[in-house]
């Protein structure tokens, strides 16, 4: 089954990236569908949905997914550059 999440980080306002949106399924092609509506970066990785999906929703990622993450927002700074 289809999962997703979507991270929010304001570097001035949030210590972490948050989890805004999570789901699985419909839900998932949902958030899928929005960021792709937004021309929002996308990155698939498997094995960190499975962590993200259990950080509960609007809260910060915890500190041992920050190394994960980190690669995920340096993806999408690489894409944002060549744009």
């Amino acid at each position: 089954m289809k999962k997703a999440a979507a991270l929010r980080y304001d570097v001035e306002k949030e210590g972490a990236p948050r989890v805004v949106a999570k789901g699985q399924g419909r839900s998932a092609e949902n958030i899928i569908k929005i960021a792709q509506l937004h021309n929002l970066p996308i990155r698939k990785d498997e094995d960190l949905i499975e962590l993200l999906s259990k950080v509960e929703l609007d809260k910060e990622v915890p500190s041992a997914l920050y190394k994960a993450v980190a690669e995920v927002f340096s993806f999408i700074y690489k894409i944002s550059k060549k744009e």
